[in-house]
């Protein structure tokens, strides 16, 4: 299992994580406090809120998928 901590500006964010995802053939989750959602529902990783600081896992390797990753990395 993998972990990046993100935070997303706006839905077109969002949107873009979601999709990247969605092409990914492994579980990826994201979590925020206690609440884990599926990182491949856009209303699901909406509804977390925007510019909170979220904890992605996942659980495979997908080099297209980390480096847009990467775009939503917080230090």
């Amino acid at each position: 299992m993998r972990e990046q901590k993100v935070k997303f500006k706006n839905s077109e964010d969002v949107e873009n994580f979601v999709n990247a995802a969605g092409q990914c053939d492994f579980e990826i989750d994201i979590t925020y406090d206690h609440i884990y959602i599926d990182a491949k529902s856009f209303l699901g990783v909406l509804g977390l809120g925007l510019r909170k600081e979220l904890k992605v896992q996942y659980f495979g390797e997908n080099a297209k998928f980390e480096s847009m990753l990467k775009n939503y990395a917080v230090a």
